[in-house]
């Protein structure tokens, strides 16, 4: 695909493919010794573009760095990727957000063809997934990770991305301000999929080379730490989304549980017509009662998540859709 030449002016709420403003935003965390690459890269492959650093307590200069290479700086004090974004999606006016990470891995020329495809298709988000993320400087923990949560999503919330992780993506404005961008750390990608996937936004994927990290560039992912927090991220989404599914395992376990319990204690009352065993008998039933309220709480939620679905739905429609045709 021929990369877009895209002219930047500024317009109005309706932005012509010939008027569309875009801003590059770059959260970054001690990036000093990429930054300044990062920023002339993506100058090359956007040269009308208005270029945003978001500085996050960097402590290596990467704040100055970045203003020497011409970037727009702008410093978040709440530590976490999380609060980045959602300093940027309050902040930075623009028709088309282009989001990268400040450590070089991601290749700035892919950003014409991932605008074009936002353009082309009339889609709120871009994103442009890993291709060769298994050889992120041989971190296998965090490919096996990847694909352990990217199963788990498609089969929580639906198969409408193939990477959930990937920082490289590409919004309209409409995504943008109607985020809702609660999470704080690395889970905020997970959540942006979830939003997408929750109310329908239109969304793409393209794949896009992914590069090993810089030598003096420390990954700012934890295995562990992170992987935990997502975990937890998908686990708060879900009940958050699907109250119903949610609440209803949690009922059918307690309800398992209870008739294994159970089962003996029958078994002996049909022989004997005793129930030898009370305090498990009355364990038993005591599962069942909550089995059942966690169910009944499950469908109660389930019609509140559905309103505030119908009101996250309206927020976004109310941000008019943008004409790229003219």
């Amino acid at each position: 695909m021929k990369r877009a030449a895209v002219e930047t002016i500024n317009s109005g709420p309706l932005a012509q493919a010939s008027e569309a403003r875009i801003a590059v935003t770059l959260p970054c965390y001690n990036e000093a010794s990429t930054i300044a690459r990062v920023i002339a890269d993506f100058r090359a492959a956007l040269p009308g573009a208005d270029i945003y650093v978001f500085d996050n307590n960097s402590t290596d200069g990467t704040a100055q760095i970045a203003r020497d290479a011409g970037a727009i700086v702008r410093t978040e004090i709440r530590q976490g990727k999380g609060h980045v974004v959602r300093r940027i999606f309050a902040d930075v006016e623009a028709d088309i957000y282009v989001m990268a990470d400040g450590d070089g891995t991601y290749d700035a020329s892919f950003s014409p063809v991932l605008i074009e495809l936002l353009k082309k298709n009339n889609v709120d988000m871009v994103v442009g997934t890993r291709a060769n993320v298994t050889k992120d400087a041989g971190r296998g923990g965090h490919a096996f990770g990847n694909q352990i949560f990217n199963r788990l999503f498609n089969t929580m919330f639906g198969r409408q991305f193939t990477d959930i992780f990937s920082g490289y993506r590409v919004f309209s404005r409409r995504f943008v301000k109607s985020f809702p961008a609660v999470s704080g750390g690395f889970e905020i990608e997970t959540e942006m999929s979830v939003h997408s996937c929750q109310i329908g936004i239109p969304t793409l994927e393209r794949a896009t080379s992914y590069g090993v990290r810089h030598e003096d560039s420390a990954s700012k992912l934890r295995t562990f730490r992170d992987g935990l927090r997502i975990l937890g991220m998908f686990m708060v989404l879900a009940k958050e989304t699907r109250p119903a599914a949610f609440f209803g395992a949690i009922g059918l376990g307690l309800t398992l549980v209870a008739l294994g319990l159970s089962a003996p204690l029958f078994s002996t009352y049909l022989e004997t017509g005793l129930v030898p065993r009370f305090p498990t008998a009355i364990l038993s039933m005591g599962l069942v009662i909550i089995a059942t309220v966690s169910a009944v709480c499950g469908l109660i939620l389930d019609s509140l998540a559905r309103a505030r679905v119908e009101a996250k739905r309206s927020v976004f429609l109310s941000y008019p859709a943008p004409d790229w045709t003219a």
